[in-house]
């Protein structure tokens, strides 16, 4: 037999904490890279929805769509065609690595069904308010949307007796007076019109993906990530375009809607940015999953959550710096109010003295 010396001890404890570290350090940037491919999916939606026959839809309406259909009819059409592409998206990379399989076998058990459930109310509610908010307001929607993760707390403690401390108790605070602080301008009479309806939008898509996350918790918990991706964003896709979009459509009147569903698909010149979109959306979804999954839930929801930031300055760069589109420049309050949101989210999620614990234990 062999004797494994204290040195020895000492030397394969230090490599397993330098392994551990490399592990969550590896895991925290991706789950930041998941807030990065959020702010993309917002901008090329959104490019999407200005370009070609929806240029047409919003601007000369020489289809003669009603004020209802405009807001409400375009933006869960827009919402369901993003969500559609990145279905496509998930169901091909999951053919591609062999889990179709998993995926059908995984919709007939309970998490799967939890997941279908929380993505009816993250997909064709809180997408659509989400596409209608930014509409209406444009990217100072994205902040207000980022308080999902503070609902989220709330609703976790009210169904399912989760902590709620006094440390997260103030970074929902600070998540809720960040959103004031966007939302305060659009209060007066001299806000652009339409902006306070997108405000509200925004918080109604915070609510829906607040209690998706909430839910899809436990589902998440029990199924391969890039399994329960697809189970959510084929869900999402599916339902937008058989139930919101038809429903909408009657709601509108004398409207085709199989005549609009059918020319967001096939128009070249805004298809081409909606499957960025669908690509970026997925890659939202599976880096937060996978990301989680390395450094843990709790701080891999506040990496997500700094879409806050990253979903104006994208949609700056890309709508209002390459193609020129005006209405995206950022006020500098709604800078400050993305830092502050993101601050508040890492509140709510981790202990800052935690930090200099483990740092002292290291």
């Amino acid at each position: 037999m062999f004797e494994v010396s204290g040195s020895d001890n000492l030397v394969a404890m230090a490599a397993k904490k330098k392994l551990a570290a490399d592990f969550k350090r590896k895991g925290i940037l991706i789950a930041l890279f998941s807030g990065l491919c959020y702010g993309f999916y917002t901008a090329f939606m959104t490019l999407g929805m200005s370009k070609g026959v929806w240029a047409d839809w919003y601007g000369a309406n020489t289809t003669g769509l009603s004020a209802f259909a405009i807001t409400f009819l375009l933006g869960a059409l827009g919402a369901a065609t993003t969500d559609t592409c990145s279905a496509a998206w998930a169901l091909l990379i999951a053919g591609v690595r062999g889990k179709i399989g998993d995926f059908f076998r995984c919709l007939k058990t309970k998490p799967g069904l939890v997941m279908v459930v929380g993505a009816l109310i993250g997909g064709p509610l809180a997408s659509t308010a989400y596409v209608i908010g930014l509409q209406k307001a444009g990217s100072i929607v994205v902040p207000i949307s980022a308080l999902c993760p503070a609902i989220g707390a709330i609703l976790a403690r009210v169904w399912f007796k989760q902590e709620l401390n006094a440390r997260m108790m103030l970074g929902i605070a600070i998540c809720f007076g960040a959103s004031f602080m966007i939302a305060y301008p659009t209060l007066g009479g001299d806000a652009p019109e339409g902006m306070f309806m997108g405000v509200c939008f925004g918080f109604l898509a915070a609510l829906g993906w607040g209690f998706e996350g909430c839910v899809c918790g436990y589902g998440t918990s029990m199924i391969d990530s890039e399994v329960g991706i697809t189970i959510r964003q084929v869900t999402s896709g599916l339902s937008n375009l058989i139930i919101l979009v038809p429903v909408f459509g009657m709601m509108s009147g004398d409207v085709n809607t199989f005549g609009l569903v059918a020319q967001s698909f096939t128009d070249g010149s805004s298809i081409v940015w909606f499957i960025c979109a669908g690509l970026a959306a997925y890659g939202a979804f599976m880096f937060w999953y996978k990301g989680n999954s390395m450094c843990g839930a709790a701080l891999g929801m506040s990496c997500n959550g700094t879409f806050s930031f990253w979903g104006p300055f994208c949609c700056w760069i890309v709508l209002g710096i390459t193609f020129g589109l005006e209405g995206w420049s950022i006020p500098p309050i709604a800078w400050a109010a993305a830092v502050v949101m993101v601050i508040g989210i890492f509140t709510i999620a981790l202990n800052p003295l935690d930090l200099f614990a483990k740092k002292e234990d290291n």
